[in-house]
């Protein structure tokens, strides 16, 4: 996948068998304060536009029930599989991974998220996923938003 994308910009790489999508933003804040906005719940809806609602917690081990305005139709259980406070968190289910990784920058905290969907049966299906891009990039805004209103 290409490093070089604008802050704030995503990329979507694809093969045959999957498909990653990433994005990466500079946030004029700790990375406790983007933590604490990524890992409760039931915030969510209240600062992210991509969100319909998120349930369950955000915690090692559990599960969180995700509607996204992508197919608010659809409810989405995903298990927390990484769990680093201020570092790293990954969710996902049995066809995709999402990381959130936070590095200490310069004035704040560089947010990464990485989302890949892939199987042997993704060939499949991949033309029935909407595409993430715009998606990402409005949650990132979003993210940056919020984490900045709440520390100034």
């Amino acid at each position: 996948m290409s490093t070089t994308a604008p802050d704030g910009v995503a990329s979507t790489t694809r093969t045959t068998f999957s498909r990653s999508t990433r994005i990466a933003q500079h946030i004029d804040a700790e990375a406790a304060t983007v933590w604490r906005l990524l890992t409760t719940a039931a915030g969510y809806p209240e600062w992210n536009s991509t969100v319909v609602s998120l349930s369950g917690r955000i915690a090692p081990g559990s599960t969180i029930k995700l509607v996204s305005t992508l197919d608010p139709s659809r409810t989405f259980s995903l298990k927390i599989k990484e769990f680093e406070p201020n570092a790293r968190l990954t969710f996902g289910d049995s066809m995709a991974t999402r990381t959130y990784s936070l590095s200490p920058e310069a004035g704040g905290t560089r947010v990464e998220i990485v989302e890949r969907i892939g199987s042997p049966f993704f060939p499949f299906f991949a033309r029935m996923i909407p595409p993430f891009d715009e998606s990402f990039e409005q949650f990132t805004a979003d993210l940056k938003r919020a984490a900045e209103a709440a520390e100034h």
